[in-house]
């Protein structure tokens, strides 16, 4: 039996933690009101502004895996699609903070199929460094269009990707000075936004410029060049995550205003064609060509995933017997590893060629029939490093342009629902309370901060090579791993040109 002091004293101390427990879950619940709220507040990160205080979490875990990767197996360069390393690049150049790396490289230089660049004795002084050259596209049109930039934004339609991702695509892509493909979703307000200069994709459904039997519309191929900021109008035959199948938009995602700008249905699933109709052959496609040209005054080009080299042969063939002044102003080459947000998995997985195969083949294939300087040539699919875009260059491109690139500097986290309008950073969904979390002039910074800092970074290699600047790269500097573990020149790897 406890003594009457010892009860009491009990008493007190019991009613003092209780009092001390109170202010301290009082406490906490303070603090995470204030971080909700300033979470929810902030326009910096997309997860934090959609999921305040817990998407906290993300960033922690993030930062521990950094000290705990040891003890795990999913090391910097297993994940895919994209790995650590290839987004952590895109972040931080996006964010513009130091990317150097400390004790060594992550990755294996022994792999087969990793590309070495070649660097000179006597590598470019600073003062010696010139911009990149312009390259003139459509110089025969009425309206040509030079750029000095070689990387731009690739094709995601307005529908695959949500307005405030278009709006800080097309703000970013004016401060970096590069371009915006439009896709094949047509073109929207939000591409204009930002005065960025647009290449506007027709797709095999013709979105944007069609009539309602779904054929192309002169008067609405006018109206839509009638923009000075619309430069390229680019064919698409295919692309790189589904050849041989049309665009997919599920119909969840087709709200009233994507209907209206594409001329189709609300609610409805939005499948595209899986070619055009109206295109069966060579002359069918340049017979399109010419058309746009003339009805827009612009340069024109198409886009293809190839599959059969001798296509290319046959097309060039085709074009000098016809005269190269029919000839396509550009190709945008992509690669059978590009992205997409909705394709079956046995087109994204088992179907075309990638670019790795497929530019040396374009690039020779235009030499041997004296049409490269006629014909200009940008490439796509996974360029998000520097790597990617300066062995682009070496090989022979004169563009490069990217789309997961840029949704990584938006902010994306590679959550994989593309597909199902749930996209937590607000990119791919049409979801107004997640498109909160996407800041169309914050994101916009960092999707210029990228473009610039890839231009910036391949030009570190361009000099580390002992050139002046990116587009004077061949392929005599870089280097493929072969299966004995050394390394091949592309140049003689590729003995085309």
């Amino acid at each position: 039996m406890l003594s009457q002091e010892t009860q009491t004293a009990l008493a007190v101390f019991f009613q003092w933690a209780a009092l001390l427990f109170v202010i301290a879950v009082g406490i906490g619940v303070a603090t995470i009101l204030v971080v909700y709220v300033f979470d929810r507040l902030q326009t910096t990160h997309a997860v934090k502004r959609n999921y305040p205080v817990i998407g906290r979490f993300r960033y922690w875990f993030e930062h521990l895996g950094e000290f705990f990767r040891q003890y795990f197996f999913a090391m910097d360069r297993e994940e895919l699609p994209f790995n650590r390393a290839q987004r952590s690049w895109v972040y931080r150049a996006a964010k513009n903070i130091d990317n150097t790396i400390a004790f060594g490289s992550t990755r294996d230089t022994r792999k087969v199929g990793n590309v070495l660049f070649v660097n000179c004795p006597y590598p470019t002084m600073k003062k010696d460094a010139v911009s990149p050259r312009p390259v003139t596209i459509g110089e025969n049109t009425r309206h040509p269009w030079t750029t000095s930039s070689f990387f731009g934004v690739s094709a995601m339609s307005f529908g695959a990707i949500s307005e405030p991702a278009v709006k800080a695509l097309s703000y970013g892509a004016a401060k970096a000075g590069t371009w915006l493909n439009t896709g094949e979703g047509g073109l929207s307000p939000y591409h204009l936004k930002g005065g960025a200069d647009i290449v506007f994709q027709i797709g095999t459904a013709k979105y944007g410029v069609r009539d309602e039997e779904g054929n192309l519309n002169d008067d609405k191929l006018r109206e839509v060049a009638g923009h000075e900021q619309v430069r390229l109008f680019e064919i698409k035959l295919s692309q790189g995550a589904k050849p041989g199948k049309g665009g997919i938009l599920p119909g969840e995602k087709v709200t009233e205003e994507i209907a209206k700008i594409r001329g189709i249905r609300v609610g409805e699933d939005s499948i595209s064609p899986n070619r055009h109709p109206d295109i069966n052959s060579n002359e069918d496609l340049i017979n399109m060509v010419n058309h746009v040209r003339e009805v827009t005054g612009k340069p024109v080009g198409f886009k293809a995933v190839v599959g059969s080299p001798e296509w290319l042969d046959d097309l060039m063939l085709y074009i000098n017997e016809r005269g190269a002044e029919c000839a396509p102003d550009f190709i945008t080459l992509d690669s059978a590893d590009g992205g997409t947000g909705a394709a079956p998995m046995t087109l994204m997985d088992d179907m075309g060629l990638t670019i790795r195969e497929t530019l040396p083949m374009l690039i020779d294939a235009l030499h041997r029939h004296g049409l490269r300087e006629r014909i200009k040539v940008f490439t796509s699919g996974k360029m998000v490093n520097p790597a990617d875009v300066a062995w682009a260059l070496c090989v022979g491109a004169d563009f490069c342009n990217s789309a997961r690139g840029f949704m990584f500097a938006l902010g994306c986290i590679q959550s994989l629902q593309c597909n199902k309008n749930t996209c937590p950073t607000g990119i791919a969904t049409h979801d107004k309370k997640l498109q909160r979390g996407l800041v169309p002039r914050n994101k916009s910074e960092r999707v210029a901060h990228y473009a610039k800092n890839m231009m910036y970074a391949v030009g570190i290699i361009a000099h580390s090579c002992g050139v002046k600047e990116p587009r004077e790269l061949g392929r005599q500097h870089a280097r493929v791993i072969c299966d004995n573990g050394l390394s091949v020149g592309l140049n003689d790897l590729y003995k085309g040109s």
